[in-house]
């Protein structure tokens, strides 16, 4: 209900700019061309975590960015989220241009279509998702694939990531603590593993700042691909690892409104192009992870 009233809400009295505070409007014309106005760039956290996949962001987490994401994620302005997903596929857009390249190749050749991006939402914990009312990360990345789609651009949101224990709060954490704390802390729901082929991967948050919870993510979703007893060791029995959500959210009927013929029913597509998402060993694999903004001593890649 309180996600429900908060969509009405910012839908019929749009308060002020998310980014700047100018009244009337959800964002403005300033706000939107420094969130997704600019060119998407490669980032890396330093130090770099292990097994972290590349990742595009479409803007610096400062300034008018960083309003506008705090105020979608913490003061439920959740109108928000369409320019916050508009940037996000611009992210997701820029880290599969090698990926679906030869897709578009084979379907030129053969009249089908490209393969479907599969967007894995990095989760909220339980306990921050019932606070605010819904899952931030979550809700822009079904926007994102709202986005992309209109562009042409087949995708559709995968959200198979669950908690599986809790972590504590990160902010304060440096980048080993966080990896520490993120140690294990995500697994893909019991049969989610099927919906992660037919399509290139792709990770996809609000921000990154030092990289641990998209490298935590990337694990678990490689580790799906061994079972419940691969390489990583059996899941443990703990709560959250078959749902987050004590209850339906928004995010996940709107989730299932959008989801491909596969995610709904369970059944295979009559046809599907595979755009690398799984390996000749049948691994499945990360692709790219995509954010809406990261730190800004990320976007130095190049120096030493």
């Amino acid at each position: 209900m309180r996600g429900w009233w908060q969509d009405l809400t910012d839908l019929v009295l749009p308060g002020e700019c998310g980014g700047c505070g100018v009244p009337r409007t959800v964002l403005c014309a300033r706000c939107r061309a420094v969130l997704s106005g600019g060119a998407v760039h490669r980032v890396r956290p330093v130090p770099e975590p292990p097994g972290l996949p590349s990742v595009h962001a479409a803007a610096r987490y400062a300034d008018e960015v960083r309003a506008t994401l705090l105020a979608h994620k913490e003061r439920g302005a959740l109108a928000l989220a369409g320019p916050l997903g508009v940037a996000l596929a611009g992210a997701v857009r820029s880290g599969l241009q090698g990926a679906w390249a030869p897709a578009e190749a084979g379907a030129a050749r053969s009249g089908g279509d490209r393969a479907p991006a599969l967007l894995v939402p990095v989760p909220s914990g339980r306990r921050a998702v019932r606070a605010r009312g819904h899952d931030p990360a979550r809700r822009i990345a079904l926007a994102a694939a709202g986005e992309l789609r209109r562009r042409g651009f087949p995708a559709r949101v995968v959200g198979v990531l669950r908690q599986r224990r809790a972590v504590a709060d990160q902010s304060g954490l440096n980048s080993r603590q966080r990896l520490d704390n993120l140690a294990g802390a995500l697994a893909v729901a019991p049969g989610g593993a099927r919906l992660l082929s037919g399509g290139p991967v792709v990770l996809v948050d609000d921000v990154m700042t030092t990289g641990a919870s998209l490298a935590e993510a990337a694990r678990a979703v490689r580790a799906a691909s061994h079972g419940p007893h691969g390489a990583t060791g059996p899941v443990p029995n703990a709560v959250g690892t078959s749902a987050v959500y004590g209850g339906e959210t928004w995010e996940s009927r709107e989730e299932q409104n959008v989801g491909s013929r596969r995610e709904r029913t369970g059944r295979r597509p009559d046809r599907q192009v595979n755009a690398g998402a799984v390996d000749a060993g049948g691994v499945v694999d990360v692709v790219c992870a995509a954010v809406v903004a990261a730190s800004p001593d990320s976007f130095e890649i190049n120096r030493n």
